[in-house]
């Protein structure tokens, strides 16, 4: 059984969705939440950043190619928080076909997708 809502009713609740006194006391209330949240991503964050530092400086990786690699790391540490198991293997590793194509070496790739990640190399190709 569907209900039908009236354009009215419609937008009186797009309206007090969007009043700005409404969405004060929301964010208000939950800010403290939403630090804590942030507070746990930036400091994960930042602990693959010096990981993938560490592993590309024992790589001997160009400094003008840091930036490079920690965005293909950026990438995948953002799948690894919305995929898993053979779905992240796969996915990860078209992200590494991508940056091969952008003049990044897949050895150094492999090594943080590993060592930093700890996650394989898919198992079909």
């Amino acid at each position: 059984m569907s209900r039908l809502i009236p354009p009215g009713d419609r937008t009186q609740k797009w309206n007090n969705r969007y009043d700005p006194e409404h969405i004060k006391t929301i964010t208000t209330a939950e800010k403290p939440t939403y630090l804590a949240h942030a507070t746990v991503k930036f400091n994960d964050l930042y602990e693959m950043e010096v990981s993938v530092k560490n592993v590309l400086n024992g790589a001997g990786v160009s400094v003008a190619d840091v930036a490079n690699y920690l965005a293909y790391s950026r990438q995948v540490w953002k799948m690894s928080k919305t995929h898993d198991g053979e779905t992240l293997r796969i996915e990860v590793e078209g992200c590494i076909v991508r940056w091969v194509a952008r003049g990044l070496t897949r050895s150094v790739m492999e090594v943080i997708r590993d060592t930093v990640f700890h996650i394989t190399a898919p198992s079909s190709p």
